[in-house]
């Protein structure tokens, strides 16, 4: 018995993570549409694409089209490229809830979200508290299949020029070596590694809602 293919949604296709993502379900014969939601095209014809674009701070506008099996929000910025802070909670908590929301509304059960290292609601450190909020409020829409993703500092090469988050890979090149035992989950992680993961947990499920750094390696390794 032939088994039904999916649609995916993505959020942050044209981001770093968010890209691979989309390149592996675009290779990958149990989807047959990926709807992306960005302000900006990915600049591709795939027959399995469908872009809808515009500004995601106002992601009701969407809500007709924002049907599917899985959504992958990988929305996220930093504090270098948006150090207003209100402006900052409005991408890394606003998008990521309204999306939930609007998973709920549609009853689409499985929703996969990066977070953060660090995440925690109670946490005296904006960014960390931001991130905790945003997977409590997620987890407040009961998808059924909610999986928050926690990378430690992501590696890779963007489009834009970050010199301070430039140097200090290079320098987690260096650290990653002495870092053994329960600190592994400090290590920097590859894109790669994380869109890969999410793949495979978005399929095949996983015990915890809650992934962190070194976890999300080993399940990426498992999809080999």
């Amino acid at each position: 018995m032939e088994t039904q293919k999916k649609t995916a949604i993505i959020l942050g296709a044209t981001g770093l993570t968010g890209g691979i993502l989309l390149q592996l379900l675009l290779e990958d014969d149990r989807y047959e549409k990926i709807k992306l939601f960005s302000r900006s095209s990915v600049g591709s014809s795939h027959e399995k694409i469908e872009e809808h674009l515009g500004d995601l701070m106002k992601l009701e506008q969407f809500k007709s089209d924002f049907t599917g099996d899985e959504v992958f929000c990988c929305i996220g910025t930093t504090k270098s490229k948006t150090p207003n802070k209100e402006v900052y909670r409005n991408i890394d908590y606003g998008i990521p809830v309204a999306a939930a929301k609007l998973s709920a509304k549609h009853a689409i059960s499985s929703f996969l979200v990066i977070s953060s290292m660090g995440a925690n609601a109670k946490s005296s450190v904006f960014y960390n508290r931001v991130k905790g909020e945003m997977e409590a409020a997620v987890q407040k829409e009961y998808l059924g299949k909610t999986y928050m993703f926690r990378p430690s500092l992501i590696g890779g090469k963007r489009e834009e020029k970050r010199a301070g988050e430039w140097i200090f890979k290079q320098l987690m090149k260096v650290v990653n070596l002495v870092l053994a035992g329960p600190l592994q989950k400090f290590r920097s992680i590859q894109p790669e590694t994380i869109a890969t993961a999410m793949v495979k947990v978005a399929n095949d499920g996983f015990e915890s809602h809650i992934i962190e750094s070194d976890t999300i390696k080993k399940i990426a390794a498992s999809s080999d």
